[in-house]
């Protein structure tokens, strides 16, 4: 297809289709609307190709190593050589070789058309889409224009780090053999998470954290735990600390720290923040400014326009994206349902130990003015915990306001799946003397929250 064409009457237009949008796309075209889903990339997004999915692949066989040497000291002697071509040959398998043929197929089953394309805003309802091969095609939408562009990489102006071969979390997803030696930049999710599976699978890894914690959206707790779990096995933790210079020699990336230090590593990974795709996308063309963008409680932004997942500014997970999808179709399709609601958003890095929160910290509460009574309890500490043995290091933390809690952290195995009841309690405002007068099951992990619960003060 070369050159212009007279755009096509369609209802509804899809930009980026990542998790939410994907599923948005197919729910609507199964419903009778005809809709045209565009993504430049991957149909799926980042999630099953380069995040959530080969991410726990890599976490799950990491954590098998790590229970198989703690079964050393609970059950006898045991022989372990890490091999990385598995856990490749998993991942691969996964993600078809980053191959979203499959997904493709689910939109077009749907009756959805497909464009592996850039999509851009051309003015209200009316969108134009660049194809690879060259050309345009352009559909104007009757009912409207969703917008899922997600997130790219951003890496920090450091002198010399654009010309060398850094890793993204998408490179990292895509290893074949584990490095001697891994830099990485950055202490949120991505970057803890790929830093331990690595480490456990015999690298040296460094986390250069220019915050003053690791995962600081988390409670300090959290934080201080979870360094303390890294710093046990073998991981170098630096925090506070700014990366100020970057080189290649072509078999070692030097990397110089505005403190006067100075690393050495085979490979660096750079998990430093990422920054939203609406630059792209032509917002420009109905008036709005890509770089402050809001939706309301039904996702829209403007008259026919929806936007929806990491960009929405409510969190970037692929729950999110997909809750906030529902919302938006709702109201694209005329349905009644609950509008758009943030105070019980869950997440859960999966490290070893897992760090899981909902609603607000501690620190965001008392910001946002509220009058708060906090309890904490470790989790190693409980019956489960001791049973457990290794491996039980964690900790549960609520946070209450006005007889209700209005925050959790857990920190510990399962921590992501004990956040269970805890996202309830605070989605559905329980009130805590309700959830002091339950029964718990013993030993459960989940059985801690009723001690935390106790520590309320």
């Amino acid at each position: 297809m070369s050159g212009m064409t007279e755009p096509q009457q369609v209802d509804l237009v899809v930009i980026g289709a990542g998790p939410g949008g994907e599923s948005l796309a197919n729910q609507a075209a199964s419903a009778g609307l005809s809709v045209v889903a565009v993504d430049k990339h991957l149909v799926g997004g980042e999630c099953p190709y380069y995040g959530c999915i080969p991410s726990k692949i890599m976490l799950r066989a990491a954590d098998a190593l790590a229970e198989t040497r703690r079964a050393a000291e609970l059950a006898g002697e045991v022989s372990l050589v890490p091999t990385w071509s598995p856990v490749a040959e998993r991942v691969s398998e996964a993600t078809a070789d980053w191959d979203d043929t499959a997904a493709v197929q689910r939109l077009e089953d749907a009756g959805a058309i497909v464009h592996h394309g850039t999509g851009r805003l051309t003015g209200p309802r009316a969108v134009t889409v660049t194809l690879p091969a060259g050309g345009e095609v352009s559909y104007v939408a009757s009912r409207g224009v969703v917008l899922d562009p997600g997130t790219r990489p951003v890496a920090p102006p450091v002198e010399g780090l654009a010309d060398t071969p850094f890793w993204t979390n998408r490179d990292a997803m895509r290893a074949t053999a584990v490095p001697a030696e891994l830099a990485v930049l950055g202490g949120g999710p991505i970057g803890c998470e790929i830093a331990q599976v690595f480490a456990r699978f015999g690298a040296r890894v460094t986390v250069v954290q220019q915050a003053e914690r690791l995962l600081p959206r988390d409670e300090p707790e959290a934080s201080a735990l979870l360094e303390e779990v890294f710093v046990k096995e073998g991981i170098r933790v630096l925090t506070r600390a700014q990366l100020t210079g970057a080189s290649y020699d072509g078999q070692r990336f030097g990397l110089a720290l505005a403190d006067g230090q100075e690393l050495v590593a085979e490979q660096l990974l750079v998990a430093a923040g990422r920054v939203p795709n609406l630059d792209e996308v032509g917002l420009e063309t109905v008036g709005l400014d890509p770089w402050s963008v809001a939706v309301d409680e039904r996702m829209r932004a403007g008259e026919g326009l929806w936007i929806i997942g990491d960009v929405a500014g409510h969190g970037a997970f692929t729950h999110m994206s997909m809750y906030e999808s529902g919302v938006a179709l709702r109201h694209i399709l005329g349905q009644d349902g609950h509008p758009a609601e943030y105070h019980a958003v869950p997440h859960t890095t999966f490290t070893d130990p897992e760090v899981a929160g909902v609603g607000l910290t501690e620190a965001a509460a008392r910001d946002a003015g509220l009058d708060v009574r906090v309890g904490q309890t470790d989790l190693a500490a409980s019956s489960r915990g001791y049973t457990h043995g290794p491996g039980a290091t964690g900790l549960i933390k609520v946070v209450e306001s006005g007889g209700v809690l209005v925050g959790a952290t857990v920190v510990g195995p399962y921590g992501g799946e004990i956040l269970a009841m805890l996202t309830l309690a605070v989605h559905a405002r329980i009130p805590v003397e309700t959830l002091t007068s339950m029964i718990y099951a013993y030993p459960a992990f989940h059985r801690a929250i009723e001690t935390a619960l106790a520590d309320l003060h």
